[in-house]
């Protein structure tokens, strides 16, 4: 029988905070869960915080020195202990012992401290478990839409150098082929939104929508896909609401096009999940919160939500 690996992210955050939270809500059954965590961190918590497992759930621990416990900062050990869990899950992957995992929130820049360079938890996952040219796609998974980025965390002025048509063709295929497989979808709808002011108003704006855009629009409809685009994102996203949404899924151009929406109308309930890979992932939309770390006021919705979708 496969399971759920679930890592506890940054110690110094709310990760763990919202996963106890999380685990405790859902009391979900114990031979279907493996918690990649380490018990020193778990009995600080239960000592300073009050929480604690409710349930005897298999540990693999990831080594680290309770003394660099420091709430609210980003530290060296921190980054490491977030990355070597996030490694050991993809282990479990590779050996088949898992079908899916669920990350809790970590630091870039803390791992970037540790060594280890990664613009996020879906780069690392790309590297140890892609197959075949496999790419990682991110997506934000809502009750009623989803939002995949084009674009992940890269700098705006450099976002339009990876709008190019025959990118936006594979990556949208791939998409809906995952969207078909992984999240039980017979025929998704897609919107795709401009990346310039008002679909670049016929090229006075920018010319990416006439030269890039509309061109892979076209490929794909005509390879059956049911793809409407490009929309100036701002009228498009005001015709979304948490309980009704046009289509099933919205590509944004960049980082913010696409989240800010989604944290508006459904920041405590959506989730960001690693899609592409022969793996679910699924993690909260949100990250580590430093400054509420430690207080015990961490709203665990959006973790519960993305444990209930890895498991479901």
């Amino acid at each position: 029988m496969k399971r759920t690996a679930i890592t506890f992210g940054e110690p110094n955050g709310i990760s763990f905070e919202i996963t106890i939270k999380a685990l405790n809500f859902l009391d979900l059954p114990a031979d279907k869960i493996i918690l990649i965590t380490n018990n020193d961190i778990l009995a600080y918590y239960k000592e300073n915080l009050g929480l604690s497992l409710e349930k005897d759930y298999k540990i693999i621990e990831v080594p680290f020195n309770i003394k660099s416990i420091n709430w609210g900062k980003e530290t060296e050990d921190g980054g490491e202990f977030s990355f070597q869990a996030l490694k050991t899950a993809c282990i479990l992957a590779q050996e088949g012992q898992i079908d899916s995992i669920v990350t809790a929130p970590v630091s870039k820049n803390a791992m970037k401290m540790a060594g280890h360079n990664y613009s996020g938890q879906t780069e690392v996952l790309e590297q140890y478990l892609a197959n075949n040219n496999q790419k990682a796609e991110m997506i934000f998974i809502c009750e009623k839409f989803s939002v995949m980025l084009m674009t992940r965390h890269i700098a705006i002025n450099q976002v339009n150098k990876f709008i190019k048509k025959n990118i936006l063709v594979d990556r949208i295929e791939k998409l809906v082929l995952s969207m078909k497989r992984q999240l039980n979808f017979s025929s998704p709808s897609i919107a795709v939104c401009a990346l310039n002011p008002h679909a670049g108003e016929n090229g006075m704006f920018g010319d990416e929508e006439i030269k890039e855009i509309i061109p892979a629009i076209k490929e794909l409809q005509s390879k059956g896909i049911n793809i409407s685009g490009p929309f100036p994102a701002d009228a498009l996203f005001t015709k979304c609401s948490i309980d009704e949404c046009q289509y099933d899924c919205y590509i944004a151009m960049y980082h913010d096009q696409g989240l800010i929406p989604v944290k508006l109308l459904s920041r405590d309930n959506s989730v960001n999940t690693t899609i592409g890979l022969n793996i679910l992932r699924t993690s909260p939309a949100h990250g580590t919160a430093y400054d509420i770390a430690g207080k015990n006021i961490a709203n665990p919705s959006s973790m519960i939500e993305a444990i209930k979708l890895a498991i479901h």
